[in-house]
């Protein structure tokens, strides 16, 4: 990935709708290296997507942030349990106390109370602590 790459990434972060001419005048390149560029990065995985980000007021349900501790010696030996909720939107391992922290979108509050008691009841968790997303203020992902 060269600059020009980076740079139409950056631009794309800023407004992925934005159109193709704009992106190529930002970058200083014609509209059909930019075209072609993106599609490369596209199809090598790079962009994985894009997608609309709706602020927490605006979303249905509830997420939450989950604090988990476990007994396995490595991280990725008890992560298929995240993988087997379709709520989960990321896992991720944190140093400190605790070793993953898991950020779970759930249609209601009762659904997120039955994904942690699920969570909770496995045998590899030692201590889950819940943090409950009441509003957002900054949100810089893409």
């Amino acid at each position: 990935m060269d600059k020009f790459d980076k740079a139409i990434i950056n631009a794309l972060r800023q407004d992925a709708r934005q159109s193709i001419s704009t992106i190529a005048d930002t970058v200083s390149l014609s509209r059909s290296a930019v075209t072609e560029r993106i599609k490369k990065l596209e199809n090598s995985g790079v962009i994985r997507g894009y997608q609309v980000l709706l602020s927490e007021s605006q979303k249905q349900g509830v997420s939450a942030y989950f604090e988990i501790q476990h007994k396995c010696p490595r991280c990725a030996d008890v992560v298929h349990v995240f993988h087997s909720i379709p709520e989960v939107i990321t896992c991720q391992g944190i140093t400190g106390d605790m070793d993953l922290l898991v950020y779970v979108h759930a249609d209601s509050m009762k659904r997120l109370h039955e994904i942690r008691e699920y969570i909770d009841a496995q045998t590899d968790i030692i201590k889950i602590k819940t943090h409950v997303v009441m509003s957002e203020w900054i949100n810089n992902h893409p």
